[in-house]
């Protein structure tokens, strides 16, 4: 049965800006689809967005880095909610910090699997169910490390650097598609995420960062958002290097 309201795919959505993704699109009408690598994350995530009627939001254990997992967390949400309109492509990891001469192999390989191949595996399926249903909107959580990094943080920079041009590569072929795709670069919205890298740095409530990602999410489909970045006032990003 098709939903009448609009459905949002959220991965990382267990916590940090993936459950403020998710409550703020829920107010706004969204149904939400939460996908998480804990079941009990992504579940009470679904329980604080509420449901009304015949609208509710749907829970599902998914390792982006595992394309069948995501396989079969998108054919079960297009099967049972009939439609699929947004896509936000939050999962993220922090990576390794140090020196470049200091990383772990691992735990930088794990960086570029989730930040970057867990976004491309989920953003092919939502562009192929798009493109044969007559489009919808795809929003990766990019960073302003894609394009002014930190030092020591190669492997996260560089993994969020991938994700812009995969923005980008999907905001071209889903032109004749209906499709768009927007990177939505936060600096400094306050998660748990961020405890490795800002220090005392200015921080902004990431319920600022989600009422502009609703923003995006509801313009009409003949308008597109190729970059938005948003950073807290007075944050060392500008010019730094």
């Amino acid at each position: 049965m098709k939903s009448e309201y609009p459905v949002a795919i959220i991965t990382g959505a267990g916590g940090g800006l993936g459950r403020t993704f998710a409550l703020a699109l829920a107010e706004a009408g969204w149904v939400i689809a939460a996908l998480g690598r804990t079941q009990a994350t992504v579940e009470e995530t679904v329980s604080v967005c509420g449901g009304v009627g015949d609208k509710q939001h749907l829970a599902l254990t998914c390792d982006v880095t595992d394309p069948e997992a995501v396989a079969t967390a998108f054919e079960t949400i297009t099967t049972r909610l009939g439609r699929l309109d947004l896509l936000v492509n939050n999962a993220g990891i922090p990576g390794p910090t140090g020196q470049l001469d200091t990383i772990d192999p691992a735990h930088a390989q794990a960086t570029i699997n989730t930040n970057f191949l867990g976004t491309l595996w989920c953003t092919q399926h939502a562009f192929a169910w798009m493109k044969d249903n007559g489009g919808g909107r795809i929003i990766n959580n990019g960073s302003i490390a894609s394009h002014s990094p930190r030092s020591g943080a190669a492997a996260y920079a560089a993994s969020k650097a991938a994700v812009s041009s995969l923005t980008v590569s999907t905001a071209l072929d889903g032109r004749d598609h209906g499709i768009t795709a927007t990177e939505l670069d936060i600096g400094n919205a306050r998660t748990e995420l961020l405890g490795s890298f800002t220090g005392s740095e200015p921080m902004f409530d990431a319920n600022h960062a989600a009422r502009l990602l609703v923003a995006v999410a509801q313009l009409p489909a003949d308008v597109s958002v190729d970059h938005v970045t948003v950073t807290a006032a007075g944050m060392p990003y500008l010019g730094r290097g």
